[in-house]
């Protein structure tokens, strides 16, 4: 529960002597009026029982003389009534000075029946008496008032209904004009969104009202003080006089009188009577039942009580329908990023731990679109452009949050330019995933165009009165429409959860993996350091031989296959290091005949290895657009693993295919299916197994890895599949400009 207002204005409210006006009007500080509505009466006692506070109408409406301002319940007058003096030092003995604790019961005055209402309000008790008229003294206690009522709730599924019963049984039960449920917005301005009425009256369903309508004390007092009753607009208020100087602070008082712009507000709305309950949820203001009376209506404190009781009931009802509708949604997002941060693990990277994740990613957060990157690479997903997801990227990375996640949902708080590229895509929701600000995961709405009804034209209007310039309430409450652009759906309080513990788990993930990825890569250099001594070592000693006369014809063959092997050593380190460093492989595809270039590439083999036969099955000839040397690095490295790890003696089949959608090239080998451990790392361009492997003493283990990578960049795939008795590896790519000769070979 919030703090009560202190009685002593605050840097942020009016004095209360002050007149409102044009600069203070939302600092007005109700919650010590000096008034009380003359339905009731009201007395107040310090910790010592004296009297402090009492209305002007006291006397008058308890029948009874009252002791002068500072006298104790001890005071004769008092001592006349023994009831009343007992009910007050009673509660003040009890209540221990807890502010907002409050206490109803039926007091016998005379021949008079009271509702008498304590509350405490630190170490004041303040007892205010209102009077049952003749028609209210029949009324069934409020509990057995509001059990028919309780009962219909209990039975509702959604929160519309909820609110659909509640205002139905409040109307009942207290016979307003008009009864009204309205649900704020994250903005404070509210909707209404169900309604019952006397049929003669225009309906306010659907309309929208602005959060000026409830300033900020208001709201506030709303939340302590949970009913409030104004019984009729046009009574003319009843001073308090206090013991001193400090006025009473009435933030839990029933009778509290009205603010003048509050009375000018439903004066001119027509309204002479009102009454609203507050849903109050998490200590916030959720939402409001507000009642509204053509003529003034006194509603008895046991009907209030009645329609409070089933207020708490539908907010722990609302509760607990949001509660399970979070529950349900941190579920979901909780086996989505349990399988992402899984695929993390197993994955090269982001991009590809993150693509099968987007439509699942796009539902959990209501989002349209999403844009990722890594390094150079980035996914675009929905209706977003390519040009406008880059200048998104740029401007994250040069302005990210430094808490990691970033949630925006207005257009206007972005800079123009980007504004522009976006267009209609203004929610933005930001993960930041790495220290450097390169590798971001973002979500995006659309703005939510939509035509609003509000409850007349919501702007606030001032006139000049007797003290200058004064707020002046809206005297039209005609349905104004407006259409609202340039605003995205916000980013509610479970989607931001969501979003930083999937933001912490992918951080945490990655930082992880690029721990695991130094060390793996400082042991491959080891390694390679290691690799490249023994073609040196060979290239030194032979020129050294040459030098002394040595046969050219023996030592030339050496050279040129120890330069080999280290051109490929440190082409393969080249080729990681531009991937690793987010710059991609440089593929440039052009039209070439690739049934050729795999003929080729298997003479290659067949020429370089005698002992190795490589079956060909290819068209004649095929035109497809490729990087020719990429293509046949690919292909070196899927044969080179062939001959390593395929069966002594065994062909390798090499088969070329152009079926309607795509290309398909196999290299398969004689070889047990590869260990599931093994198929899950294979990809990888660190892995430990590579390193000292026996069957390829002289490599680094990244072949498989540049491969995938070069049939990535080709906008193709490169996969594992077991096809008894083979190992195979399939490299497809999209069926472009292909032409493919008739007869094969």
């Amino acid at each position: 529960m919030q703090s009560p207002p202190s009685a002593t204005p605050q840097p942020d409210q009016l004095p209360a002597t002050d007149p409102v006006s044009l600069d203070n009007c939302d600092r007005e500080p109700i919650h010590v009026p000096g008034h009380i509505q003359p339905h009731g009466t009201l007395l107040a006692f310090d910790a010592a029982r004296r009297l402090v506070s009492q209305s002007d109408n006291a006397q008058q409406m308890l029948g009874f003389a009252l002791p002068p301002l500072g006298a104790g319940l001890d005071a004769p007058e008092f001592a006349a009534h023994p009831d009343v003096a007992r009910a007050i030092g009673d509660f003040a003995r009890r209540s221990h000075g807890a502010s907002g604790l409050a206490e109803r019961s039926e007091l016998q005055v005379g021949e008079r029946t009271f509702d008498l209402i304590l509350h405490a309000n630190g170490r004041l008790v303040v007892a205010e008496f209102e009077q049952r008229q003749p028609a209210d003294r029949e009324i069934r206690p409020f509990t057995t008032l509001a059990n028919g009522a309780l009962g219909r709730l209990r039975l509702q599924r959604t929160i519309d209904d909820l609110l659909n019963v509640a205002v139905a049984e409040v109307r009942a039960l207290t016979g307003f004009d008009r009864v009204m449920a309205y649900r704020f917005r994250h903005d404070a301005s509210g909707d209404i969104v169900a309604e019952d009425r006397r049929a003669d009256l225009e309906p306010f369903l659907h309309r929208r009202y602005p959060a000026g309508d409830i300033p900020v004390q208001a709201r506030r007092l709303y939340v302590i003080n949970t009913l409030r009753l104004i019984a009729d607009v046009g009574a003319v208020p009843v001073p308090v006089r206090n013991l001193g100087d400090e006025p009473l602070d009435m933030s839990w008082a029933t009778l509290r009188s009205v603010s003048p712009i509050h009375i000018e507000y439903l004066t001119n709305m027509g309204v002479a009577a009102s009454m609203s309950v507050s849903i109050v949820i998490g200590g916030d203001l959720w939402g409001m039942i507000a009642c509204h009376h053509l003529t003034p209506l006194v509603v008895p404190y046991g009907k209030r009580m009645a329609c409070d009781v089933l207020a708490q009931l539908l907010a722990s009802n609302v509760q607990t329908l949001l509660a399970a509708d979070r529950a349900e949604r941190i579920d979901a997002a909780s086996t989505v990023r349990v399988k992402l941060l899984e695929a993390f693990v197993a994955a090269d990277g982001l991009l590809e731990a993150v693509r099968p994740s987007v439509p699942a990613l796009c539902a959990i957060f209501g989002a349209q679109a999403l844009v990722a990157s890594e390094g150079t690479g980035t996914i675009v997903h929905g209706g977003v452009s390519a040009s406008a997801g880059a200048e998104l990227l740029r401007w994250l990375r040069a302005n990210g949050p430094p808490e990691g996640v970033l949630a925006l949902s207005a257009r206007a708080r972005l800079p123009a330019p980007l504004s522009a590229s976006l267009g209609a895509w203004c929610g933005i929701l930001a993960l930041q995933m790495d220290d450097s600000r390169h590798e971001w995961l973002v979500l995006l709405r659309q703005e939510q165009v939509e035509t609003v009804a509000w409850g007349g034209k919501p702007e606030k209007n001032y006139q000049p009165g007797p003290l200058g310039m004064r707020l002046t309430p809206r005297g039209s409450f005609d349905v104004w429409r407006e259409i609202v652009r340039g605003v995205a759906v916000p980013w509610s309080a479970t989607e931001l959860e969501i979003a930083r513990g999937l933001q912490a788990g992918l951080h945490r993930a990655g930082g992880a993996r690029r721990a695991q990825v130094t060390r793996a890569r400082d042991q491959m250099l080891a390694v390679l350091g290691h690799d490249l001594r023994n073609p040196l070592q060979t290239i030194t000693m032979a020129s050294q031989l040459l030098a002394r006369g040595a046969d050219g014809a023996t030592m030339g063959p050496r050279i040129s296959r120890s330069s080999t092997h280290m051109a490929r050593l440190i082409g393969d380190l080249l080729d990681l290091s531009r991937l690793q460093g987010g710059m991609g492989l440089a593929v440039n595809p052009q039209p070439a005949d690739l049934a050729g270039l795999v003929r080729e590439v298997a003479q290659d083999l067949m020429l370089g290895h005698p002992g190795v036969e490589v079956a060909v099955e290819a068209p004649l000839a095929l035109q497809v657009p490729v990087d020719v040397a990429r293509v046949r690095q690919l292909l070196d490295n899927l044969l080179g693993n062939a001959r390593q790890h395929g069966e002594a003696g065994r062909p390798i089949h090499l088969t070329l295919e152009a079926g309607d959608a795509q290309v398909t090239l196999a290299v398969a080998n004689h070889a047990p299916p590869i260990p599931a451990a093994s198929r899950e790392r294979m990809f990888d361009p660190f892995k430990p197994e590579s390193l000292d492997n026996s069957r390829n003493p002289g490599g680094l283990g990244l072949g498989l890895y540049i491969a995938r990578e070069i049939a990535r960049g080709h906008g193709g795939t490169l996969v594992y599949e077991y096809r008894a008795p083979c190992v195979v590896f399939v490299f497809t790519l999209p069926q472009l400009q292909t032409t493919a000769a008739a007869a094969s070979a």
